[in-house]
């Protein structure tokens, strides 16, 4: 699959160039003509990385990056900046918003896209990073729900036990289905403590149109 970029341009010929080179070396490419038209194109087009120019109407860049670092959805996206300003107050200006990185225009192409490529594998770096503490923290709760059980569990076991002892004494086979009932409910409870307490790789998947569910198996 083709890693995404947007590129949010108000200048026709510029991101008509910068289209068409990111298209040539293999990447799937969205464009915008200012800020406030990336939020359409964003809706069902998600990038690694944005590449936007500071100065543009409606909305500029720097406005853009300030919204986007805001959004739990797109906070990883890398965003490159585009800009004729190179001075350090501008720069900082960017950074402090959230912007990863600068070119100042006009954009050498080889630059350009070693920049792109660097800004991929920091967003995959990231990424990853996020899917690894959301699987430790579903193992965590998945944990602390198993031993939650478990423990009136226990208790639950040594009381039905006792009542199955004492009942027996009275009627010994009149109960006896009921018993097996029980004692097969109480089977599949411990197993999925146990699934939980000992989960590797938590999966979540769709368990209705509204909900999700954490896959134990």
């Amino acid at each position: 699959m083709k890693d995404k970029i947007l590129i949010v341009e108000d200048e026709k010929d510029t991101r008509f160039i910068l289209e068409k080179l990111l298209s040539r070396n293999n990447y799937d490419v969205a464009t915008a003509v200012d800020g406030q038209n990336a939020f359409e194109v964003l809706k069902d087009f998600v990038p690694k990385v944005i590449l936007a120019d500071w100065t543009m109407p409606v909305l500029d860049g720097l406005a853009l990056c300030n919204i986007l670092k805001a959004d739990e959805k797109l906070k990883l996206t890398y965003f490159i900046i585009l800009t004729a300003r190179a001075s350090l107050k501008d720069r900082i200006m960017g950074l402090d918003v959230g912007a990863d990185d600068f070119l100042v225009k006009p954009v050498e192409n080889q630059e350009l896209l070693a920049r792109i490529r660097s800004g991929i594998r920091i967003y995959n770096l990231q990424n990853e990073l996020r899917n690894i503490e959301h699987s430790k923290a579903l193992i965590e709760m998945a944990c602390t729900i198993g031993h939650n059980i478990n423990n009136p569990l226990s208790s639950l076991v040594l009381s039905i036990k006792n009542i199955e002892q004492e009942i027996a004494k009275l009627s010994k086979n009149n109960f006896d289905e009921d018993f097996h009932n029980v004692n097969q409910s109480i089977e599949r409870i411990k197993n999925f403590v146990n699934e939980l307490t000992h989960l590797q790789n938590p999966e979540v998947v769709n368990y209705s149109d509204e909900n999700k569910m954490i896959k134990t198996k």
